[in-house]
């Protein structure tokens, strides 16, 4: 990190990228509050044998054998989607002026690990993510890839909230904001 350090590499960010209304509000606000020089989109994907399986150990059935060509099928056209989501991701990035760069990583065992795992390939000073928002039964059902990034990486993560209203987006966000201001309390310490 080269303003903790004092070398001369340049700041990198990574911004996580599904493709989701989250994943670019966290590529506006990346680009709205960090400065860098480049700043790599990665969007992991999965293989369909891979969902499959996953898939099938969650709910505690077997999985079907699958013949290889549909197999590589399914898998190409899972690539294809991934690298399109992708691009799609690094047009938003340029368009909020970050220097980006598109990267797939692929998952062999969960979606935060290939994060993880491509934060420390790509040696970034900062990785970036946003929030499904999940709560209740969902959120229980499905952990979070932001909660699991933030324990496991070694490197700063930034993690913009699914419920982080941006201004001007309406009443009901205005409301919530002034809803926790009431509750919240503000500690400071004198001199």
């Amino acid at each position: 990190m080269s303003g903790l350090t004092g070398d001369t590499k340049q700041d990198t960010i990574m911004i996580a990228y599904d493709g989701s209304e989250n994943a670019d509000r966290a590529i506006d606000y990346a680009g709205r509050f960090l400065a860098s020089h480049r700043a790599y989109v990665v969007t992991a994907w999965e293989s369909g044998v891979h969902q499959s399986a996953r898939l099938s150990a969650l709910s505690g059935g077997m999985q079907p054998v699958l013949h290889s060509v549909v197999d590589q099928d399914i898998d190409d056209a899972l690539h294809v989607d991934a690298r399109t989501r992708n691009s799609r991701g690094v047009a938003r990035a340029r368009a909020a002026g970050l220097a980006a760069e598109g990267r797939l990583a692929e998952v062999d065992s969960t979606v935060w690990g290939a994060l993880v795992d491509a934060a420390d390939t790509l040696e970034v000073d900062i990785l970036v993510t946003g929030t499904r928002g999940s709560s209740g039964l969902r959120a229980l059902l499905h952990s979070s890839v932001a909660e699991h990034v933030l324990k496991h990486c070694q490197r700063p993560v930034l993690v913009v909230p699914a419920g982080c209203a941006r201004r001007g987006e309406g009443a009901v966000a205005g409301q919530k904001a002034a809803d926790r201001k009431s509750k919240a309390r503000v500690v400071t310490s004198q001199p």
